[in-house]
């Protein structure tokens, strides 16, 4: 059986929960542009936000394959909620098809590494990151949805830079155990083994593969988070994908603490099926972090109640444990979240 996303057509209809009306949209300027979309910062009902607007298509195959990709991307959103995805306010088909998300103005997870270079991160900052990021994907994957495009690029910070949230779905479907999926699905460097064609395959066909793709495509961002280093440096992105699917070539897991070298040796396994689930990962994250950066114990509260009654002491939680992150360096996008955002002009005039 096909790949078959969502399909979009005149029959896909918006639950009225989430369409938004264009006439309340002003865009801003441009924040991101890739090959199905840009993105711009706006405003919608005086609350600022990232609107992407899809590339119409100059062809019928072209309108067909984009208008899929919005609709499954939609789809997804309005699934799932969770505080490492994205947050969806809502969408709209005409004049142009449109997806309304929170801003996030701490920039793309390669910018900000990218920035700190040779420099690496706090291994606190990094494995916290890591945290956010397999949090996000053990929410997908317990709606059964495979992102099949997990990278920095897709990875993007809050203004604080202390929250990594998952963005960008028009590649995520839903896991079937039946069906064919497609091959080639993703980026080439982060790309599980599973995933990559030959000639044998013609780019576009089908191939059998399940969620354990992410945990891959996770390993790969893992390493880079560890090491603030491009994986399989020195090779273009087609030949990291060419090595490591049929010379089973990985980064090296050498240097590293024994427990992040095994979560990572573990997750990009040359069989899916030895991966780690997201919820594993999770934990060992966890208990990774409490072994570097133990909790605070707490102090005994003053007991002011007649009842001799005490609250427990709040939970430090990820963000103290990643206390570490406050003093990074402001970046263009953290200052431009305390800027004026300028003149903000009428959607309509980014449809035309």
């Amino acid at each position: 059986m096909m790949d078959q996303p969502t399909v979009f057509s005149d029959e896909f209809d918006l639950d009225s929960r989430w369409l938004v009306d264009p006439k309340l949209l002003f865009v801003g300027p441009k924040i991101g542009e890739g090959a199905h979309a840009k993105v711009y910062e706006g405003k919608y009902k005086n609350q600022n936000v990232a609107i992407k607007v899809f590339h119409k298509g100059e062809t019928p195959e072209e309108i067909a394959k984009r208008g899929s990709r919005f609709a499954r991307e939609v789809s997804m959103l309005t699934r799932v909620q969770h505080k490492n995805l994205v947050k969806f306010i809502g969408a709209c088909k005409e004049p142009v098809m449109v997806v309304v998300t929170e801003l996030l103005l701490g920039g793309s997870l390669r910018k900000y590494l990218l920035s700190l270079r040779p420099r690496p991160l706090d291994i606190r900052v990094a494995v916290g990151f890591a945290l956010d990021i397999a949090q996000a994907m053990e929410c997908l994957h317990s709606h059964g949805i495979i992102h099949r495009d997990l990278k920095p690029e897709n990875l993007l910070l809050t203004a604080d830079q202390k929250t990594v949230k998952l963005v960008d779905f028009g590649l995520a479907r839903e896991e079937t155990l039946t069906e064919m999926m497609t091959a080639e699905t993703g980026t080439y460097r982060w790309m599980a083994p599973e995933l990559y064609s030959t000639v044998t395959l013609r780019h576009g066909e089908k191939k059998h593969y399940n969620h354990k793709v992410d945990a891959y495509s996770f390993a790969i961002v893992l390493w880079e988070l560890l090491h603030n280093r491009t994986p399989f440096e020195g090779m273009s992105n087609l030949q990291a994908a060419y090595a490591a699917a049929f010379k089973n070539v990985r980064p090296s897991a050498d240097n590293l603490p024994k427990e992040m070298a095994i979560l990572l040796t573990s997750c990009w396994q040359e069989d899916p099926n030895s991966r780690p689930n997201f919820g594993q990962i999770v934990k060992m994250l966890q208990e990774f972090l409490y072994t570097i950066s133990p909790p605070i114990p707490a102090v005994p509260l003053r007991m002011f109640s007649t009842d001799n009654a005490v609250m427990p002491p709040e939970s430090p939680g990820t963000s103290s444990l990643m206390a570490a992150r406050d003093d990074l360096a402001e970046t263009p996008e953290t200052k431009l979240a305390s800027k004026s955002r300028g003149f903000f002009f009428c959607f309509s005039r980014c449809c035309r």
